[in-house]
């Protein structure tokens, strides 16, 4: 499906109405997000509510929406934001990539759907997407009031970056990426404008791209499908110090007597992340494997995200 003319990669559907809106990060940092309902909701009720992150580089009118959409149309108020320093949200230099701020975005969000007088600040939940997946969770072991967290393609984006693809890198690795950053931070002060890692091109080439993963995601963000002008794919170079710093994700055992609900495709070339938070993860928790689902399908398939598996998990998660 083309980029629909409002910048949003899926229609709104007739049942579901979306509020622009923006609140601040305890950093000070304004968030741009969408705030979807039922569109005969009844506000003079509470109603349990979810805050959804995008794919890391991706913004509120991809994915998030999607599932953001879907959820409203179950009843839920759903909340999908831009994290700090992309898309429509506010912070200097852009494109920025941070572990604690972007868990800090989960945060942020729950503080906002509080303030609703229609949501209960006690049925509260969180969903990631992607990258977004391992930012939420890492939300949810230091806020408690994320009663229930989600994950659909799930990344540890610090724990990559640290620990390289599957786990690959040594620690001659990190030490280089390290010195190549260090080296960065002198070539951007002189330069006066950061550096970014490779952006997406502007089409698809002839030969598909240069390995099967990277060819899967311009077939999301390059292609139709999911393109949109602020989800450039690139980040500033430095910014892989705070994740090789942050590490990969542990202290999981914080979130326990919560539920997790990690979800992965059987063809998803992620699926070791979530596999390898099932494992670490205390009870209550549940891993789904979609059939014939690849990573990206978990962006936008509505016809195979499990959607009535995350109502029925929010349902009984958030009364916990």
């Amino acid at each position: 499906m083309p980029l629909l003319t409002d910048n949003y990669t899926f229609p709104l559907a007739a049942d579901v109405q979306r509020t622009p809106v923006r609140y601040v990060t305890r950093y000070g940092l304004e968030i741009a997000a969408d705030l979807y309902c039922a569109a005969d909701f009844d506000q003079n009720t509470v109603h349990q509510a979810v805050v959804i992150g995008p794919p890391h580089g991706g913004v509120k009118e991809q994915g998030a929406g999607v599932y953001a959409q879907e959820m409203a149309r179950r009843g839920f108020v759903a909340l999908a934001f831009d994290p700090s320093y992309n898309g429509e949200s506010s912070g200097e230099p852009r494109h920025i990539t941070s572990p604690e701020l972007f868990a800090e975005d989960f945060s942020a969000g729950i503080d906002f759907l509080g303030t609703l007088p229609y949501v209960d600040r006690n049925q509260l939940g969180a969903i990631g997407l992607c990258g977004s997946g391992g930012f939420a969770l890492s939300a949810a072991r230091v806020d408690p009031r994320i009663k229930a967290v989600a994950t659909a393609a799930m990344y540890d984006i610090s724990g990559a970056i640290r620990n390289g693809w599957q786990n690959s890198a040594s620690e001659e690795d990190r030490k280089s990426m390290l010195s190549e950053a260090a080296a960065q931070r002198w070539r951007d002060i002189d330069s006066g404008t950061p550096a970014l890692t490779p952006t997406f091109p502007a089409s698809i080439p002839s030969d598909g791209g240069p390995d099967p993963i990277t060819s899967e995601f311009w077939e999301y963000y390059v292609a139709d499908r999911g393109h949109h002008p602020r989800s450039i794919g690139g980040f500033t170079v430095t910014s892989a110090m705070s994740h090789i710093n942050f590490g990969e994700l542990r202290n999981l055992n914080d979130i326990a007597r919560r539920p997790i609900l990690l979800i992965t495709g059987d063809q998803a070339h992620s699926r070791y992340f979530s596999d390898d938070v099932y494992a670490q993860a205390s009870e209550p928790k549940e891993l789904v494997v979609v059939e014939g689902a690849r990573h990206i399908d978990l962006y936008d398939r509505t016809d195979l995200i499990p959607f009535d598996k995350l109502e029925s998990f929010f349902r009984s998660g958030l009364l916990a």
